[in-house]
Order: structure tokens, then C-alpha cells, then sequence
């Protein structure tokens, strides 16, 4: 064969530099994320006085779980339509119209009347856009995913994969930190409870920034190019007219197992955010009593916290380019176990032990979150990869995330406080995690252009 034939055989270099891939696939998830968190804190600190007025305080926070928790049910319905676009049409225009989707409904919620204002209507117009915003998070994730691990170098898939998963802490930081400053600026004399101004119209503004955060990520993954994955099964006609069809019938193993690999992180994640600022607030003379610490003291601990998840998260990715993402797993998912048996003493042991409970805890999610970028898009090919992945993150939602939140709240209260079998049930969902891993096969090795 001639040096010119060579040549022009040979696969082409990937069209996306290193630094656009990185940030591209870290920007994205950001800024779903601050918008998935902005309305997590909102729906324990504002939402049960704003929308679900029910005269008792438990009842109106189950309420607010509840519609939380309604997300999570879209979240597959979205995993389904941005998969059938990213796995047909392509991953780029598909991720402008998750981050779209989500902008637009939580800047909507900004701008919401309360239940003062027009009733019951309020909340059902919040449960709207809750459902809008599930449905966009839906479509983001796996196509952030595949956008990193799709562009990876050979042997560094895990650690591209990372980066979209660091999008969860620095969203979290950004969220809390200005709910946090708009809580200094407006403050209330009761701890327990927000100021007037910062229900009145305080909380709005972070649900009406996310307009700003949307507009920096639209004009990064503008600028992306296809992957060579995804230009090459569309070159060679893999493409499949129904890739959710062809999922389930020559991948249902596969989405299963990744739906279960997930179920641990979900509820780990949402138990150490969601709950942990419920039970931390609530003070400890209460009829369910609590750690009693103000909302600005716990949020601040609570970064502190996040700060060791978004360390570990990076961590994580070279230690499963190395080890492999199943053997890293299988050990850290042994560890969460280990960790819900111990959310008494730790919780039990004042200042210092809360804190190391919220160190460990989001050091732990750091660890078990960083692989999952890799190896959930891994476990299926190309021309259905965007589906798979998509619709194992996302059912795992349902099965961790949009029950955790609602689950703790009734353990904890049937614990007459104590959060002893809120840890049960975290080393539980461990378990069943810990199973899936062990029947698993390992995946670092597999070709991401099959």
C-alpha cells in the first residue's frame, strides 16, 4: 500500500482539543447541577412555607420531598428522548437542549407565585417545572459522560470521565454558597427559620442567576465537534432507528447492572445533602429532634464537606485507570457499608464527630461517583450508548434518589430522632450495589469505538 493510501486510511485525530473536551463536559453538568441543588435547598428551607402551607411542619417537608422526588420519575422519560437524539443526530446539539431545557425551567421557578398568591396552584406549578428539570438532567449527564470518555486518550477514560462528575461538587458549592450569602445579607432572628425578606423574595435570586450560568455553557458546547466514535458509527451505518429498542434487547443485562451500580452513590449523595441539611437544622428540642445548628453554620460545614467529595472524585479516576473501575468500586462500596453503621456515633460525638461524618461521607461519594463517567457509558456501544447509559444513571434515580430524601425523613422520625436506621438503609442500597459489582465483568479494557 502506498504512503498516500496509508495516509489517507488512517482515522483522522479527534477534531476537540483536550482543554474544550474537559471543560465542555464540566460546564454542562455544573450548571445542572447548581440548578438541580438550588432547588434541593429550596425545598427545605423555603418551599414548605411557600407552597405547601399545610399547618404541619413535617407534613409540609414531606410535601416538599415528595415534589423533589417527582423529578427523578422524569429523569429516565428524559434519558429515553436526549438518548434517541444523541444516539441518532449526535451528542452535541442534543447537550444544548438539555442545558436549555433546564435553564429555562429553573429560572422559571424564580419567577413562581406562592400558595399565598394563587392557592394550590402554586404547587402544581412547581411540580411543572420540577418535572422540566428532571427531564433535561434526564439528557445531560450521559451525554456530558460520553462527551469526556468518548475523547479520552488510550488508558485515561476514568480520569476524563471525572471531570463531568465534578460538575456535582462545584454545583453544590456555587448553589449553597449563594443561598448562603443571600441568607447573611437577609438575616433571621429565629435559626430554625428563614428571614421574611429571604422568603419574600430572597430565594428567588439564585433560581434567576442560573439564566447567566446557562449562557457561559451554551457558548462552550457550541463550539464542540462530534466525537470520532460517534462520527464513525454514523460513517459505517450502525446508527439504529430505534436505539431504545435495541437496547433493551441486546443490553438488558447491561442496564440493570449499571442501574444497580448507581444505587449506592444515589442514596449516599442525597442522604449526605438533602437529609443532612434537614437533620442538621432541626433543633435538638424538637419533637424529632435534630443537631440543632443554624442554616449558615451547617451550609458551611456542609461545603467543607463537599470540598473532600470534588478531592476524591478526581482521585478516583486514575486509581480506576489503574486498578480498574470494577476492583475500585467493589472496595469502596464495602466502605459505604461500613459508614451507615456508623452515623450514630459519629453523629452522637458533637462538633468534630459531625464534621468527620460529613468528611467521610462526601469522601466516600467522591470515590464512588468519579468512576461512573467511564463506566456506565463503557458497558454499551456507540449507536445505543447514549441511551444505555442514560436510562441506567437515571432509573438508579428512582431507586436511590427520589425515594432517599422521603425514606430518611420516616426513619429518622420513627427513630424518634435517631439516625440509626437511616445508616441501615444506606449500608443496604450498599449491598445491593455490592452484589452487582460482584457479578460484573471488568470494562477499562473494552473499545470505546465499538
Amino acid at each position: 500500500m502506498s504512503i498516500s493510501a496509508t495516509q489517507a486510511s488512517a482515522p483522522s485525530a479527534p477534531a476537540n482539543s483536550r482543554g474544550r473536551v474537559l471543560f465542555a463536559s464540566l460546564v454542562g453538568t455544573t450548571i445542572e447541577f447548581y440548578d438541580f441543588y438550588v432547588y434541593a435547598t429550596a425545598a427545605v428551607l423555603v418551599f414548605p412555607h411557600l407552597f405547601f402551607p399545610t399547618g404541619d411542619d413535617t407534613t409540609a417537608l414531606l410535601s416538599s420531598f415528595a415534589v423533589f422526588g417527582a423529578a427523578m420519575v422524569a429523569r429516565p422519560i428524559g434519558s429515553v428522548v436526549f438518548g434517541h437524539l444523541g444516539d441518532k443526530h449526535g451528542r452535541k446539539l442534543t447537550l444544548v437542549g438539555a442545558l436549555l431545557t433546564m435553564g429555562i425551567a429553573t429560572f422559571l421557578i424564580g419567577v413562581l407565585p406562592t400558595h399565598e398568591q394563587v392557592g394550590w396552584f402554586a404547587a402544581a406549578l412547581l411540580v411543572v417545572m420540577r418535572l422540566a428539570q428532571g427531564f433535561a438532567l434526564g439528557g445531560e449527564w450521559s451525554g456530558a459522560a460520553l462527551v469526556a470518555t468518548e475523547n479520552a486518550p488510550a488508558g485515561k477514560r476514568a480520569w476524563y470521565g471525572t471531570f463531568p462528575q465534578l460538575g456535582a461538587p462545584i454545583g453544590f458549592i456555587i448553589a449553597n454558597g449563594l443561598f448562603l450569602i443571600i441568607a447573611a445579607a437577609l438575616p433571621s432572628d429565629d435559626p430554625s427559620v428563614p428571614s421574611e425578606a429571604f422568603l419574600a423574595w430572597g430565594w428567588r435570586i439564585p433560581f434567576l442567576f442560573s439564566a447567566v450560568m446557562v449562557i457561559v455553557g451554551l457558548y462552550v458546547r457550541l463550539k464542540l465537534v462530534e466525537s470520532t466514535s460517534f462520527t464513525k458509527a454514523k460513517e459505517t451505518g450502525t446508527i439504529q432507528r430505534l436505539p431504545l429498542g435495541t437496547v433493551l434487547r441486546s443490553n438488558w443485562r447491561e442496564l440493570i447492572l449499571g442501574t444497580f451500580f448507581m444505587l449506592a452513590t444515589y442514596v449516599l449523595f442525597y442522604l449526605m445533602t438533602t437529609f443532612s441539611l434537614t437533620f442538621g437544622r432541626t433543633p435538638t428540642d424538637a419533637a424529632v429532634p435534630g443537631l440543632g445548628y443554624s442554616y449558615n453554620t451547617f451550609v458551611v460545614m456542609l461545603i467543607v464537606g463537599v470540598v473532600f467529595f470534588g478531592i476524591f472524585t478526581l482521585v478516583s479516576g486514575p486509581l480506576a485507570d489503574r486498578f480498574g473501575r470494577r476492583k475500585t468500586l467493589i472496595v469502596v462500596t464495602l466502605a459505604i457499608i461500613a459508614f451507615g453503621l456508623l452515623w450514630v456515633p459519629l453523629t452522637g460525638a458533637g462538633f468534630v464527630g459531625v464534621m468527620l461524618w460529613l468528611i467521610l461521607g462526601m469522601s466516600l461519594m467522591g470515590f464512588t461517583f468519579g468512576p461512573m463517567g467511564a463506566l456506565l457509558p463503557e458497558l454499551f456501544p456507540t449507536n445505543v450508548r447514549y441511551t444505555g447509559s442514560g436510562i441506567s444513571y437515571n432509573v438508579s434515580s428512582i431507586l436511590g434518589a427520589a425515594v432517599a430524601p422521603f425514606i430518611a425523613v420516616a426513619l429518622w422520625t420513627a427513630g424518634g430522632g435517631s439516625v440509626f436506621w437511616v445508616g441501615v438503609y444506606l449500608a443496604g442500597a450498599g449491598a445491593l450495589t455490592l452484589v452487582a459489582l460482584l457479578i460484573s465483568k471488568e470494562t477499562k479494557d473494552i473499545d470505546i469505538e465499538r
